[in-house]
């Protein structure tokens, strides 16, 4: 009887990761992706790898870095397609990593004003770095578009092979 419930205990732990992992995907407080491999690979590993074992894993673990590394460059790639400087798109990385910490006005404005006051500093005008800002802002919120899609294929990828394990 302690079994079960300690089990159904994990099960529901597993999915509050993999539902707070989706939040956690566009609210920056929250380490999306990596929450949402802990909540499968939790399940996983009560199920004792029955229906999710070691190549499963690996391949929803490829997505999942795959979906970090995006986060971490998707804004100074906005940034770069638009021809800004190295000063921009290293006030792009500077700007999303301290928004980072200041909520999600933060994460929102931190890299525009980043490749913005980097832009600036490279001696170009302010419409131009405006327009460096914003593409850092789009590239972003791409990147977020694109973790989404990530996180929710390793979720359809758990449960496929959930139901054929």
């Amino acid at each position: 009887m302690k079994e079960a419930a300690l089990e159904i205990a994990l099960y529901l732990l597993a999915a509050v990761l993999i539902v707070g992992g989706l939040v956690g995907n566009v609210l920056p407080a929250l380490p999306g992706i990596p929450m949402i491999f802990g909540g499968i690979w939790l399940a996983a590993a009560v199920d004792e790898y029955r229906h999710l074992g070691l190549w499963w894993l690996l391949i929803i673990g490829a997505l999942g870095t795959l979906g970090i590394i995006v986060d971490f460059v998707s804004a100074s790639l906005g940034a770069k397609r638009v021809g800004a400087s190295k000063r921009a798109m290293t006030g792009a990385a500077l700007g999303t990593l301290v928004g980072m910490f200041f909520g999600l006005a933060g994460l929102l404005l931190g890299p525009f004003i980043g490749a913005l006051v980097g832009e600036l500093m490279s001696g170009t005008s302010i419409l131009r770095s405006a327009h460096v800002g914003a593409a850092t802002w789009i590239g972003l919120l791409v990147g977020t578009l694109v973790k989404l899609v990530l996180s929710f294929m390793m979720i359809g990828l758990f449960g496929f092979a959930w139901m054929i394990g």
